[in-house]
């Protein structure tokens, strides 16, 4: 029940957060959009071409996700750092595994409306631009590794807070380095073979990206996906990011409450 209330009490005060701040929100769900327009007005020469329309949007909307994702639960932990009540919630009987566990659940949650509006404004231009718009339902399982292998980068990021202060640039760095050599914006098999090797091995959406196009503009199945390192890696990859995030973040974690840095920033 103690875990349960805490999980439940995170959950919560994200989602009060976010709604706290729906000017905020509304201001990236316009903004999101703009700057994917601007991609394909930009790789396009100045036109919103059909054929760069779909590819763009389905790295856009991942690398969306994995901005707001990582950097609402980050900020989220700086803050209560900041603020002196995570060392004061380290002193209640609440299991630490509650309140990672709500405040990731509450960042995915938080993500998901400025990844649908840019979703949707990329719908909305391909028909107006007279374009396919297709669908799969295969695409729950590429969506569904993006979300967790984010969920294990943000804890890593967020074990190093703990220990490591003023590291909110790393944060930006990270989002700057997925949108060049990602795969995001252009597809890994277009980029140098050691970048893209690196790309497949340690960015959490890029597995999920390839496989979306193959599965999309290709019209391949999950078990036939042609780019990539197929569909083994697509489930293994965000399994073992997760893994390194629990176990560095529980890490990081003892070391902090052993050095008693939990409030010191």
């Amino acid at each position: 029940m103690t875990f349960a209330r805490g999980f439940a009490a995170e959950v919560r005060k994200g989602l009060l957060n976010l709604l706290a701040g729906w000017r905020q929100v509304l201001v990236q769900m316009i903004t999101f959009p703009l700057f994917y327009l601007l991609i394909v007005l930009f790789m396009g020469r100045g036109q919103l071409r059909a054929d760069l329309l779909l590819p763009v949007l389905l790295g856009m909307v991942a690398l969306t996700f994995i901005h707001e994702q990582v950097n609402r639960v980050f900020w989220s932990y700086l803050g209560d750092i900041q603020s002196g009540v995570l060392e004061q919630t380290y002193l209640t009987p609440l299991p630490s595994a509650a309140s990672i566990l709500g405040r990731q659940v509450a960042a995915v949650i938080s993500a998901v409306p400025t990844a649908l509006a840019v979703l949707v404004t990329g719908a909305v231009a391909i028909t107006v631009q007279g374009g396919p718009l297709p669908f799969d339902a295969q695409m729950i399982v590429p969506l569904a590794a993006i979300v967790l292998g984010t969920c294990g980068l943000a804890l890593i990021l967020c074990g190093l807070t703990l220990v490591f202060k003023r590291i909110e640039i790393i944060t930006q760095l990270s989002v700057a380095l997925y949108a060049i050599a990602g795969g995001t914006l252009v597809p890994l098999a277009a980029l140098p073979d050691p970048i893209a090797f690196l790309s497949r091995l340690l960015v959490p959406i890029a597995p999920g990206i390839e496989a979306m196009r193959d599965i999309l503009l290709g019209g391949h199945s999950l078990t036939t996906l042609p780019t990539g390192w197929g569909l083994g890696w697509l489930l293994a990859q965000p399994l073992l990011i997760t893994t390194a995030g629990v176990v560095l973040f529980n890490r990081l974690e003892n070391l902090a409450r052993h050095r008693g840095t939990l409030a010191r920033y």
